[in-house]
């Protein structure tokens, strides 16, 4: 792991690293920039990311791109309707000796992918959001320390409801960021097409170490904020609660439940990561507001009226920035 003499030299290397990393993963994923912008913003600001999108957007590959670029250990679980717990953390098996001996699952990983994650029970989706909480897992008593930085990527599909259990507000509220995939564009996927039927597979360099990354995520919190930025994130958190006296007027009449304090918390932290991201060394209202539709989409529940309108929540959100 490199040392920096000041906040400010290692501020400079962050913004450089993000460029490269931009273009190593540009290397295998073509278009999607504002997801990998928001991804890597996630890494940085030690945030899990829920990603949704329909089926062949390459969100896997993302994942494992960004995993390699960033030199970190990653596993994939398929969520499935018989996943147990003990399929992701690991279980107590019998050795030779006859004693109990904990033999590690998936979850024991840098970056983890969940994919499908609503199409497990509740008791399974459990497992998995103890350890983006407390960055551990508890089996037969015993607590086993997570590898850091530890970092959950988790996928659901828009369009096939039937058969799934759909996360609760409060596991939703652990994500950082709720990332839409949208399909590419013309011209992006006439390049996906010509990259992905050649006989070539690109290589990705690996640019950051986990030392690396764990001291950029530790500058993210050093970052000096001002008051009006701080005001700003919570004043736009108290605009989405409904029947409050900061409450917007639209949220009222729209809105059923607001986002709670972790908003506020994730719009400062994932502002102070975006300015430095840009070159910038401490944040400001413009930072705010790049971050905080991911942030406050699955945070806020619209009512009947809402729904029967057909006003979608990123609608509400841009009503309220």
């Amino acid at each position: 792991m490199r040392q920096y003499s000041s906040d400010k030299e290692a501020a400079d290397a962050l913004a450089q690293a993000y460029k490269t990393l931009r273009q190593e993963i540009g290397k295998v994923i073509v278009g999607q920039d504002e997801v990998v912008r928001l991804l890597l913003t996630a890494v940085f600001s030690q945030g899990h990311a829920l990603l949704v999108g329909v089926p062949g957007l390459a969100k896997t590959l993302l994942v494992q791109t960004v995993a390699d670029a960033l030199d970190l250990s990653f596993n994939r679980i398929q969520f499935t309707p018989d996943l147990m717990p003990s399929d992701i953390v690991g279980s107590e098996t019998l050795n030779n000796q006859r004693e109990f001996h904990f033999v590690k699952g998936p979850v024991f990983a840098n970056i983890i992918l969940a994919d499908e994650i609503n199409r497990t029970p509740p008791k399974t989706q459990a497992a998995l959001l103890e350890s983006m909480q407390e960055y551990a897992v508890t089996v037969a008593g015993q607590r086993y320390p997570l590898q850091r930085p530890f970092f959950v990527l988790a996928t659901q599909n828009p369009i096939e409801q039937e058969g799934t259990y759909p996360l609760p507000e409060a596991q939703l509220d652990r994500f950082m960021f709720n990332i839409t995939l949208d399909y590419p564009s013309y011209e992006a996927e006439l390049q996906i097409v010509k990259n992905t039927t050649a006989d070539i597979k690109p290589t990705v360099q690996k640019i950051l170490h986990a030392d690396d990354i764990e001291a950029f995520q530790h500058l993210v919190r050093r970052v000096p904020v001002t008051d009006n930025v701080i005001e700003y994130a919570v004043g736009l958190v108290h605009k989405t609660r409904p029947g409050t006296a900061r409450a917007a007027a639209r949220a009222t009449q729209l809105l059923e439940w607001g986002a709670g304090p972790r908003a506020s918390q994730h719009l400062i932290v994932g502002a102070k990561c975006n300015a430095l991201l840009n070159g910038k060394y401490s944040p400001d209202i413009e930072d705010v507001r790049a971050v905080a539709p991911a942030i406050l989409r699955h945070r806020i529940v619209r009512n009947f009226k809402a729904e029967a309108e057909g006003t979608t929540v990123d609608q509400i959100v841009q009503e309220l920035l």
